[in-house]
């Protein structure tokens, strides 16, 4: 499924990476130990994590992760919005907790 069609389905906020929203995701991963998520997620994977700072958006390029959700409507620096632009991964942005978005996730067919 594309990013652009589950966050529709979900109700996701672009906030950067418009270019990137039409990329396969193939699954998602919830962490916020960056360390980890570079041990354990994998390629087309949607990432939700808590953390705001650039350092997201150099994990996502390269795990060549599919987009990066911020949940819980928390604010992301605008240094990292600039970076994910250039980069072309798309930050998407929740009210939701991520055990929510885990579960709206499931229901659209991305585990």
């Amino acid at each position: 499924m594309l990013i652009r069609d589950v966050s529709e389905k979900i109700g996701l906020r672009v906030l950067a990476g418009n270019v990137g929203l039409d990329k396969e995701l193939t699954g998602l991963y919830i962490c916020d130990l960056l360390s980890w998520v570079m041990a354990h997620a994998g390629k087309g994977d949607a990432w939700i994590t808590v953390q705001t700072h650039s350092n997201v958006i150099a994990v996502a390029v390269l795990l060549e992760l599919a987009c990066v959700i911020v949940p819980e409507g928390i604010e992301v620096e605008e240094e990292t919005l600039q970076k994910a632009e250039v980069e072309g991964i798309p930050i998407l942005q929740s009210s939701m907790s991520a055990y929510a978005l885990a579960k709206a996730f499931c229901k659209a067919g991305i585990e």
